[in-house]
């Protein structure tokens, strides 16, 4: 498998913000997604999205295959939300490795759950999407959305060789038509895609981020 830049790697956190201003928009009062309620949370934060991204996933949608659609299972996450998320993960890590260093751990960390002070979700960046046939039905795609690498033996990395002929096509279908919209997959997670954040920064060769973290008005 190819080297993976991790989300905990020092040139992700180098790239700067430059912060568009652009809106954080409730992707249920669009209506060209479907909407999973499985991270719904009191404030419906989870169905929030830049407007460039919804845009691009509203393009990356119209690329599929007929009878496919994308499923939008979580997008922005307020910071404290992504902080605890972050800090329970390091724990568990912690304490199945007593002999790995706080650099390790936070390296291990970010293979699942991005540092808190870069996290492309707190920014309304990143989506977490699947596909689904046209009875609403999630196709295979050869782990359950957010498998972690000990639960998937890493089965959840986007290139991971131990699925399914069948698994692997679905993600290349889903990558084919969100790449060509213009967001980039985090390797780690075949369901985690993004636009304008730090990460897609370094990764298409941009100057500095278009989106920062921000708290949800």
């Amino acid at each position: 498998m190819m080297s993976i830049v991790l989300m905990s790697d020092r040139r992700v956190a180098a790239i700067p913000v430059d912060d568009c201003g652009e809106s954080l928009v409730d992707v249920r009062t669009h209506g060209a997604l479907l909407v999973d309620d499985r991270k719904q949370d009191p404030a419906g934060a989870f169905a929030y999205l830049r407007q460039g991204v919804l845009d691009r996933l509203v393009d990356a949608q119209s690329l599929l295959p007929d009878g496919l659609r994308l499923l939008l299972v979580e997008g922005y996450r307020p910071p404290a939300l992504q902080r605890q998320y972050f800090e329970e993960y390091a724990a568990e890590l912690s304490g199945s490795n007593p002999d790995w260093t706080p650099a390790r751990i936070r390296e291990a960390a970010s293979r699942y759950v991005s540092p808190p002070q870069i996290a492309p979700h707190s920014a309304g960046a990143a989506v977490d999407v699947t596909l689904v046939d046209a009875d609403r039905l999630e196709l295979d795609m050869g782990t359950r959305m957010n498998a972690s690498p000990e639960e998937s033996s890493g089965a959840c990395y986007t290139a991971a060789d131990s699925i399914s002929p069948l698994a692997r096509a679905n993600r290349n279908t889903l990558g084919s038509a969100l790449s060509a919209a213009g967001l980039v997959n985090y390797p780690t997670e075949w369901w985690h895609w993004s636009y304008g954040d730090r990460y897609w920064a370094l990764a298409t060769g941009q100057r500095a981020a278009l989106y920062g973290p921000r708290d949800l008005p």
